[in-house]
């Protein structure tokens, strides 16, 4: 059998996966990279791109709701949501074949197929054997499996995005970021929405604060919110899907249309035999250093979804990607830095963050100002009728620096780049907050932040 030999093999063609190949290629190298499904990934293909249509017809809902407030009269919305899937369909149809056109001419070779690695500087892809100097597992995520009896009744995201019939009622086991963004579509597309989330709190990682703002806003729709609970089991009745719950020793149910598994994702390593490759792993999480690099195999690299202490979000890949390609240029000398990477969670409306949560940095012992403001009654939540408009901000007072920034509504989705920029940039508190923005604009509203 032929082996075809490369400097770089990367194994996934989503923003991972781009982000080493091209700079390794602009330095000069032969690069091969595996895909075996769609070029782009999840995130343009079956994530947040086709994601942000259905959020964008759920804001277009909530403007309608709140048209009286602007003395609008309307009648009542009929969302076509058949169509709202082909208009998503339409807007990435070409996605990847733009991408490998993209590829292929900056030289970049597209070998179709899955990888499995067959020793610690080669791989074998439907046949055919690749070897490289380095290689890099940028293969993103997939729905994290529930084992659960009846967990085969469930649908996953990427049926979320499909399904050209509404339920009338749908369950998500799982409270994560998923579940909570097609909740609100869900909901204000008029279907009754249950989640269920075995964690005391949704979203533990965010700030408990703002969680609690979305919560009740996510309640205000009707959505119903479950916590510190089991799932028992899936059952199918004649009528519908039957999910049984406990919580403090009593079982209770709710029935629905559809369920979806919105536990959130896992790393999509499990296939690719990382022990041939001597790539040291617990449970599928690879074990990195600083550089993510594998700690048992300097020949390869990871980054994406695969890493298991970064977020899942598709910038975090990008970036990953440039500082794995940097890397293998340059020499292990790059190492991530999160602390500036802002977040978003697209329900209606968003709830935003970067930086730490109050709770992390009291924990760090920091002397820290926090700054909490409801918005709800500033002029400038008035005039767009606001149904939350909510913000924290933490300062360190040893310095001015800004440390963390949460917002719940009031474009925080927008703002907290702002606060993203001035920690990668060390701008104070001060500075930001001194600085002529724009009038009258939410941002204009960061003088009375801080």
């Amino acid at each position: 059998m032929a082996t075809s030999k490369f400097d770089v093999l990367i194994i996934g063609g989503g923003n991972a996966g781009i982000g080493a190949a091209t700079r390794a290629r602009a330095a000069g190298l032969s690069v091969a990279m595996v895909e075996g499904r769609d070029m782009g990934g999840t995130c343009p293909n079956r994530g947040c791109t086709p994601k942000k249509v259905l959020v964008a017809a759920a804001h277009a809902l909530h403007e309608i709701e709140q048209a009286k407030v602007h003395r609008i009269t309307v009648g009542e919305p009929h969302l076509d949501w058949a169509a709202m899937i082909d208009r998503e369909k339409d807007l990435i149809k070409d996605v990847p074949a733009s991408l490998t056109r993209a590829m292929e001419k900056r030289g970049i070779g597209i070998v179709r197929g899955d990888a499995v690695f067959t020793g610690p500087h080669a791989a074998r892809v439907d046949g055919r054997m690749l070897e490289a100097k380095t290689i890099v597992i940028a293969t993103g995520s997939k729905p994290r499996p529930l084992p659960i009896p009846g967990a085969e009744h469930m649908i996953t995201s990427d049926d979320v995005l499909s399904e050209r019939t509404p339920p009338a009622s749908i369950v998500f086991v799982g409270g994560g970021v998923i579940a909570l963004e097609f909740s609100h579509v869900y909901a204000r597309a008029g279907a009754k929405v249950t989640i269920l989330e075995v964690l005391p709190r949704l979203l533990p990682a965010v700030d408990t604060d703002a969680v609690a703002r979305l919560q009740a806003e996510s309640e205000r729709l009707g959505i119903r919110i479950e916590t510190g609970i089991k799932v028992v089991r899936v059952e199918k009745t004649p009528d519908a899907l039957r999910v049984f719950f406990e919580r403090d020793g009593k079982t209770f149910t709710v029935d629905a249309d559809r369920v979806v598994n919105g536990a959130g994702r896992v790393a999509n390593v499990d296939t690719l035999d990382l022990a041939a490759a001597n790539v040291a792993h617990d449970n599928n999480r690879i074990a990195l250093d600083a550089h993510l690099r594998s700690t048992s195999n300097p020949a390869v690299y990871v980054c994406g979804d695969a890493v298991p202490t970064s977020p899942q979000l598709s910038p975090i890949a990008t970036y990953e990607g440039e500082i794995v390609g940097r890397n293998i240029v340059d020499g292990p000398r790059h190492t991530p830095d999160y602390a500036s990477v802002p977040t978003a969670v697209y329900t209606v409306p968003a709830l935003s963050s970067v930086g730490l949560t109050e709770q992390a940095a009291r924990d760090q012992s920091r002397k820290v100002k926090v700054r909490v403001n409801d918005m709800l009654s500033w002029f400038s939540a008035r005039t767009y009728a606001e149904t939350v408009a909510w913000s924290k901000i933490i300062v360190d007072e040893t310095d001015d620096s800004i440390v963390g920034a949460h917002f719940v509504g009031h474009s925080g989705e927008e703002l907290v780049n702002i606060f993203g920029l001035a920690i990668a940039h060390k701008l104070t508190a001060t500075q930001i907050r001194d600085k002529i923005y724009a009038y009258p604009t939410f941002t204009s509203d960061i003088k009375n932040l801080l």
